[in-house]
């Protein structure tokens, strides 16, 4: 079978799927004026998909992805930049948090949604790992305590962990870990992409989150204790952490930031 299929009753030649291949992998030189697929596409392709999603006129296939698994946008369906600016405004990183937990079926339906994070060539790298028992996120708090302990840089934070006041993971009822191979093309910005993108699906349903900046740090110190808990797959490195939970306190109004500080060059 062939790797790209063109539906010639279908197909306008209008080169849109070859304009807007990533790696120019489909062009119009054959006599008949339908698109090919050049022979490079085999070892460079990357499997975005970018051809059959953009073709107005449903004429293309691709025999690596199953057509089925293609999803209308449909008109009116993206948000305005209003509402867009809203959610991204309103964003507060939460640090008190419910006992209640998030549904399983809740958390599912976030994480979906992160498989469309962009990545490096599309190779979507990312794993996850969900902390759902808040005695566990507790536990995992109190061994990056033990490596607070072995340093000076956050005494503050580890007496008041000796006072009964969590202010490594802040109580939250959830732990998210997003892990990779450390091997792949651009593991840490790849996880960074995919965290922030369920951070802001997780705010537009009224989950509270915060990155679990303390934790991240004493992972990437090698602290063994706190990686044998975490068990990562073999070859694989934490490349970023996020605390998660129903909000204790509804916010009422957004904080002033910085102006945007831009260069503009002509």
């Amino acid at each position: 079978m062939a790797m790209l299929s063109i539906d010639r009753t279908r197909c306008r030649k209008d080169g849109i799927c070859a304009a807007e291949c990533p790696f120019s992998l489909i062009a119009l030189t054959g006599e008949d004026g339908f698109p090919e697929i050049r022979p490079a596409a085999a070892r460079l392709c990357i499997r975005c998909g970018h051809c059959v999603a953009v073709c107005p006129h449903d004429a293309l296939s691709l025999a690596v992805m199953n057509s089925d698994d293609f999803r209308a946008i449909g008109n009116g369906a993206l948000p305005t930049l209003k509402k867009t600016g809203q959610l991204l405004t309103s964003r507060r990183s939460i640090r008190s948090y419910q006992r209640q937990t998030v549904p399983k079926g809740n958390i599912e339906e976030l994480l979906d949604v992160c498989r469309w994070a962009p990545s490096a060539k599309n190779e979507q790298p990312v794993h996850w790992l969900v902390l759902e028992s808040p005695e566990t996120v507790r536990r995992v708090a109190g061994l990056v305590v033990d490596w607070l302990r072995t340093g000076t840089t956050y005494p503050g934070i580890v007496a008041a962990w000796d006072q009964g006041q969590d202010m490594v993971l802040r109580g939250a009822p959830h732990l998210l870990v997003a892990h990779a191979h450390e091997e792949s093309l651009k593991p840490e910005t790849d996880c960074t992409i995919a965290l922030t993108c369920f951070d802001l699906a997780a705010t537009s349903c009224g989950i509270g989150t915060c990155w679990a900046g303390i934790l991240m740090s004493a992972a990437a110190a090698g602290y063994q204790p706190l990686l044998e808990a975490l068990a990562l797959p073999e070859g694989h490195r934490l490349y970023g952490a996020m605390i998660f939970g129903y909000p204790r306190f509804p916010y009422f109004k957004i904080p002033a930031r910085k102006e945007s500080r831009v260069i503009w060059r002509s």
